[in-house]
């Protein structure tokens, strides 16, 4: 059994991450999933999440990724994110402005404000939130 994985983290302005990894938990539409080498093959849709990634030594990485794409084979792992950002790039502050913002939209009465759209903002807030330890 193969003891690591590819995994590439991509966004449409860089590549975040490229690197070989031991294990990946992350949030997709369906829930939490833990990837290990030799996963079943999968694609699935990525909810906004705190993601943590495992390196060869041991080190676990921690990283904001937004909605997107994962592809999963038995040797690599491919994430497309709208914007992926580590703990120290995120802006707390911003973070908090933009979970109130949506939690007021969401507040509103219905018919009034796109639902789904704030939905996603308060779960990217939040996750960012997280993913900076707050």
């Amino acid at each position: 059994m193969a003891s690591k994985m590819k995994l590439s983290i991509v966004t449409p302005e860089k590549k975040f991450y490229a690197g070989e990894v031991k294990e990946i938990n992350t949030q997709t539409e369906n829930g939490g999933i833990g990837i290990l080498p030799e996963h079943i093959p999968f694609v699935g849709l990525l909810k906004p999440a705190e993601t943590r990634f495992k390196l060869e030594d041991g080190t676990e990485k921690v990283a904001f990724t937004s909605t997107g794409l994962m592809k999963v084979t038995k040797t690599e792992v491919e994430m497309l994110v709208d914007a992926s950002e580590w703990p120290e790039e995120i802006d707390v502050r911003r973070a908090e402005e933009a979970k109130k913002r949506a939690e007021e939209r969401l507040n509103k009465e219905p018919g009034k404000t796109d639902t789904a759209r704030a939905e996603i903002a308060l779960q990217r807030a939040v996750a960012r939130i997280k993913t900076k330890g707050i």
